[in-house]
């Protein structure tokens, strides 16, 4: 077993740099230290001249023994002889008590260069945080930091590593900091570096990271789960020592040789996300109890799984099968829950001793770089793919490209992929729910502005349809003309992923701003009219999305920039801000709920109170919320990353308690639809097969032909949870053949 060795600064190596130097050269097989010594003697010295200068060093932790700890995680990651010198210096360089010219000249160009690209790295902090200076202090802009900073990772991974091992330290050491301080480290590595760690397949800085992270961004519910698993500690390790005897007995009778077999810890951040995913209790989440069995080979991982199919019941929808289908970032394994013992549910992982260190050390397994002796180009390649992918982006799109940029770092992927083929026969990769339109844009940015249609194994599809696996793909094109901006419409689903959506909004981009002015004042009147809600002051929302007025918010409509979905949410956050009115909020005539005494939201520990959303970040059933107690207003329900809720949370954290939706999926309103459309038979039959897609139940409906000019006219009550579904369903009605108008309807 893999394991990150925490070293504390107190602890350090320099009582004995011999030892040190010997046993970080045993893990990572190093034949000469010599290099390694001198990086620790030049740190060490620049530490000193700090202390003699009455430096106050960040966190507490002079410069030399942030390096060692580095340098210590990096060495569990194999590092090589180049890398842990790197990592050693790069904190003295960053105070500027070591310039980069002399690492240069002292220890080489190469090392010199990771340690710069490292720097560099602060470049995805700048896009988060714009008020950041730029860590080198030269006066290039974000987007020249951002590309070099790729070009650094895609040419040398060792320095995504060397950051990874950076933060991961930091992360331990900023409890002693305020409690502002804390937070913002923590959601920056929240935001990139786990998601980071993630696409680099390294498991065991990923886990870290994210409980840490997790501790100081939600710390009542990191102390929950964590004071639970606590209390169950003993006797879960009891229960899983006597479930991996009872496992290592039957393989063993059933001759499989060279097993590993023990209990996995699971981490608490991924407990949390699990449970707010699938809207869990503790006790339902199956792989807090965990048992890892490892293999030499691939047909042992599925011999292995029978025998555990064959001691206990296992659950059906519990079971992945990640050797046949690895997730994006290269990981294996075989993923099984079984009622084990006592009726307790257990999650077992099944994988051979090769996958297992694919897991804990991602690129780290088979990155021997340019001098080692076993490097496996293929595998080095797929695990960097991303990399190289997001650089090609970057390059192309500009500076449109920099929000994408860090949604795609920030993105937690789901580990299913579509893999279809073009009519030549060549596989195009592609993520879960993607269309004809996302693939046409991975083929070719021209061939996806040109896209009219699409045939999927010889049948004309829709423009929205969801790919699947193993079908034949045709784009079918025009000789000249550009996206639809419907594509950028969420509702709709004709974009799925940020690549796409980010060479549209480029496209847009490049047209003139008075016809984007135009064409966003058409666009906001549209979905205001059909949504049924007045008119607002524009100059008054441009603030809010760092416009300067309401012609630049226009304009970033027309653009392709803003949705008309996210603007219409932020009109009535500014309105029940500055008049407490709530016209543009979804009022139902009388709310329906299919379970009488179902409530919208669910307060831990009492039960129902007076509740309102915030108009900060308006969270929606299904995000993450907590709520924050006012004075005379009941409870305040935020989204659980919304930055409001985090200020006052260090300021009177007693307020801030864990709520929670409870019923709210199964409360619906009833909402008047008014159709008109051409006469036309099968109409009606159209429009409640959308609603039935959608799911929508349609109370009433009253329709009339009108035969002087051939037309229908239809006013359909519907059931709709949320102003967002409304709009998704008038969108879809709209596309239907004929149609002429479709809106909410008020008396």
């Amino acid at each position: 077993m893999v394991t990150v060795r925490r070293q504390s600064a107190e602890a350090g190596p320099d009582s004995d740099l011999a030892a040190w130097l010997a046993s970080v050269a045993a893990r990572c097989h190093l034949q000469d230290t010599t290099l390694l010594e001198r990086a620790c003697e030049r740190a060490r010295g620049c530490e000193k001249a700090g202390d003699l200068a009455g430096r106050r060093w960040p966190y507490g932790i002079g410069c030399y023994r942030i390096g060692l700890e580095m340098a210590e995680i990096l060495a569990d990651l194999h590092a090589d002889g180049e890398a842990l010198p790197a990592a050693v210096l790069y904190r003295a360089v960053r105070e500027g008590h070591l310039s980069l010219l002399e690492v240069e000249r002292e220890f080489g160009e190469t090392i010199a260069r990771m340690v710069e690209g490292v720097l560099r790295m602060a470049a995805i902090s700048a896009v988060l945080n714009p008020s950041r200076k730029p860590v080198l202090g030269q006066q290039e802009g974000q987007l020249d930091n951002v590309r070099k900073m790729l070009v650094a990772m895609v040419d040398d991974v060792r320095v995504a590593l060397l950051k990874l091992a950076e933060r991961t330290v930091i992360i331990r050491a900023v409890k002693d900091s305020d409690e502002s301080h804390r937070q913002k480290v923590a959601r920056e590595i929240f935001d990139i570096y786990a998601p980071l760690a993630h696409r680099l397949g390294v498991g065991q800085l990923k886990w870290e990271l994210e409980d840490l992270s997790f501790r100081y961004l939600q710390p009542g519910a990191y102390k929950k789960i964590a004071r639970l698993l606590d209390e169950k500690r003993l006797d879960r390790e009891e229960y899983i020592a006597q479930v991996v005897e009872e496992i290592k007995g039957h393989l063993a009778r059933s001759g499989i040789e060279d097993v590993q077999v023990d209990g996995r810890a699971k981490h608490i951040y991924s407990i949390w996300r699990k449970m707010q995913k699938k809207h869990l209790d503790f006790y339902e989440v199956y792989d807090v109890r965990a048992v890892r069995i490892l293999v030499p080979e691939v047909r042992d991982c599925y011999a292995a799984l029978g025998v555990v199919h064959s001691l206990w019941q296992h659950v059906p929808t519990e079971f992945d099968d990640y050797i046949a289908t690895p997730k994006e970032n290269g990981y294996q394994s075989l993923h099984t829950a079984v009622v084990g013992p006592d009726r307790k549910m257990l999650e077992v992982q099944i994988r051979t001793y090769e996958m297992h260190d694919d897991a804990e050390l991602g690129v780290c397994a088979h990155w021997h770089y340019k001098e080692g002796p076993r490097r496996r180009k293929g595998q080095d390649d797929q695990k960097i793919a991303w990399l190289r992918q997001v650089l090609e982006w970057h390059d192309e799109l500009g500076e449109a490209s920099l929000t994408n940029l860090v949604d795609d770092l920030r993105a937690q992927h789901s580990s299913e992929r579509v893999y279809v083929f073009t009519p030549e026969g060549h596989v195009v990769d592609l993520e879960a729910g993607a269309t004809p339109v996302d693939f046409a844009y991975q083929v070719h940015t021209e061939v996806g502005h040109r896209c009219r249609g699409a045939k999927v194994n010889g049948h004309i599809v829709p423009l929205h349809y969801r790919l699947k696996t193993g079908e034949q793909v045709e784009i079918l094109t025009t000789r000249e003309g550009g996206p639809s901006r419907d594509w950028l419409t969420a509702s709709l689903g004709y974009v799925r992923t940020s690549s796409a959506r980010a060479r549209i909004q480029q496209w847009f981009k490049r047209q003139d701003r008075s016809t984007h002015i135009s064409q966003g004042r058409a666009i906001l009147e549209r979905e205001l009219s059909r949504l049924a809600v007045g008119q607002m002051d524009l100059d008054k929302l441009a603030p809010r999305f760092n416009l300067k007025g309401g012609e630049d918010v226009l304009a970033a409509l027309g653009a392709g920039d803003l949705r008309p979905a996210s603007v219409v949410n932020h009109l009535q956050g500014l309105l029940e801000a500055d008049t407490g009115q709530q016209e543009l909020e979804f009022i139902p005539r009388k709310a329906h709920k299919r379970d009488e005494g179902s409530s919208d939201i669910t307060i831990e520990g009492v039960g129902n109170l007076m509740t309102h959303i915030a108009a900060c970040c308006q969270p929606l059933p299904g995000d993450s919320i907590m709520g924050y107690i006012t004075q005379g207003r009941g409870v305040t329900v935020h989204r659980a990353d919304c930055p409001n809720l985090l200020a006052m949370q260090a300021d009177d954290p007693l307020r801030v308690i864990e709520v929670s939706w409870g019923h709210a999926d199964r409360i619906s309103y009833p909402v008047d639809i008014f159709v008109r459309a051409w006469d036309r038979q099968g109409l009606l039959r159209d429009l409640l097969s959308v609603l039935a897609n959608e799911r929508v139940n349609v109370t009433a409906a009253h329709t009339e032909s009108h035969q002087d000019d051939n037309t229908a006219t239809m006013l359909l009550t519907i059931e709709i949870s949320t102003l967002g579904n409304l709009g998704k369903v008038l969108a879809r009605m709209d596309q239907l053949p004929g149609v002429l108008e479709v809106r909410r309807y008020k008396n």
